[in-house]
């Protein structure tokens, strides 16, 4: 007979992270209790408590596991063979418009959804976002210097001031999709987009 628990199990800890990251995606960081999310998750508090001191320890713990899990993905994006750079960039940006184009996002959209809430909450949340988005920065500029070398590119201004303005362009489109509850936000973001890399409409 198998007498494992749940609270056995070497996954537990991420089990609770994926668990949170998918209910406080689309409620908040704030009206989310931990009860919440271990009653979903299946987990007993003590468990809890052993992976995590806090529920701002979880909160910075959700953040870290997100964007490494994120970044990994533009990775893979940005190395996508038998294309040159500037489609493996649109290609991003698509993914990102068809990943939150759900108006509950349902844990694809943690930074948009917890960036301006967490940020005055815990210090140590907030340095995990300032890192978290940095990486997705450097990686953009990384990708549009290697763009602009092979040619499929251009752009105006120098790479990290381009990156910065493209990042901060979809985040803020990621915003308005919410508020206003319709996505004609990510087709002005991408036209933009477009000419800020200098590449022909599609």
């Amino acid at each position: 007979m198998n007498t494992r628990t749940t609270s056995d199990s070497p996954d537990v800890r991420g089990n609770i992270l994926s668990t949170g990251q998918r209910i406080m995606a689309a409620k908040g960081f704030s009206a989310v209790g931990l009860n919440e999310i271990l009653l979903a998750a299946g987990v007993p508090k003590g468990s809890f408590y052993h992976y995590f001191g806090s529920k701002d320890a979880f909160g910075e713990a959700l953040l870290e596991a997100y964007f490494e899990d994120y970044l990994a993905q533009i990775d893979a994006t940005f190395s996508q063979p038998g294309i040159n750079m500037a489609q493996r960039l649109m290609n991003y940006w698509k993914s990102w418009q068809a990943a939150q184009s759900s108006f509950e996002c349902q844990g694809k959209c943690l930074a948009v959804k917890l960036g301006a809430e967490v940020a005055d909450l815990s210090e140590a949340m907030r340095l995990s976002l300032k890192r978290g988005t940095a990486g997705i920065v450097a990686r953009l500029a990384g990708a549009i210097e290697a763009g602009v070398a092979e040619g499929s590119l251009a752009i105006d201004s120098d790479v990290e001031t381009t990156a910065n303005s493209l990042y901060q362009l979809w985040l803020g489109a990621s915003i308005m999709v919410k508020i206003g509850r319709n996505t004609q936000p990510f087709d002005w973001a991408l036209s933009t987009t477009r000419q800020l890399l200098h590449l022909s409409p599609e």
